[in-house]
């Protein structure tokens, strides 16, 4: 637990911790066994009993409890060597400026996700804006061929059902006025 991969890594530390408890139980259990050899084995044929079932689960109860005594001894002396291990590393300097520097690192790659995700929204946000243009502008023109179309159907109807306007209409020429009254 004291070398940096351990200390850098909380996998590598919660692996290591959970064999720790492994051995714990493991040490415990082989304590219950050289504790009480005699009481294992009455256990053993009273369960093969059922009249007797109210006293193994006594028995049984009694083992456990001694059993959960052991683990939490064996425990609180390992959770005491840990600290021992542990505490050099407070005094360190260099460990405090590596784990400043890890920390900093730490910040500086979420803020550049962050920025990153930022970045991406608006791309997304300025993708969707410049679609709603293009259906925007191709709505438009097909709403100005329209019109224009109708423009034309009208023209084409008026200059078929008023052939002869020019003729009715007296052309007008406006003189020229030179000098000062204009």
């Amino acid at each position: 637990m004291a070398t940096n991969m351990a200390r850098n890594n909380p996998m590598v530390t919660a692996a290591l911790e959970k064999n720790i408890m492994e051995h714990i139980s493991l040490m415990a259990q082989e304590q219950i066994e050289l504790e009480f050899p005699q009481e294992l084995q009455q256990l053993a044929m009273m369960a093969q009993d059922p009249n007797m079932a109210q006293a193994a689960q006594q028995l049984s109860q009694r083992i456990e409890s001694r059993k959960a005594v052991l683990i939490a001894e064996m425990l609180e002396e390992f959770l005491k060597e840990e600290r021992e291990v542990t505490s050099g590393f407070g005094n360190d300097p260099i460990a405090k400026l590596r784990a400043r520097e890890l920390d900093l690192k730490a910040m500086d790659d979420e803020r550049k996700k962050r920025e990153g995700q930022e970045r991406l929204n608006l791309d997304r946000m300025k993708a969707m804006m410049n679609q709603q243009d293009k259906r925007d502008k191709l709505d438009q023109n097909a709403e100005l061929a329209q019109m224009r179309a109708d423009t034309s159907i009208e023209k084409t109807i008026l200059s078929k059902s008023i052939p002869n306007v020019d003729k009715m209409i007296p052309s007008v020429e406006i003189e020229k006025y030179k000098g000062e009254n204009r």
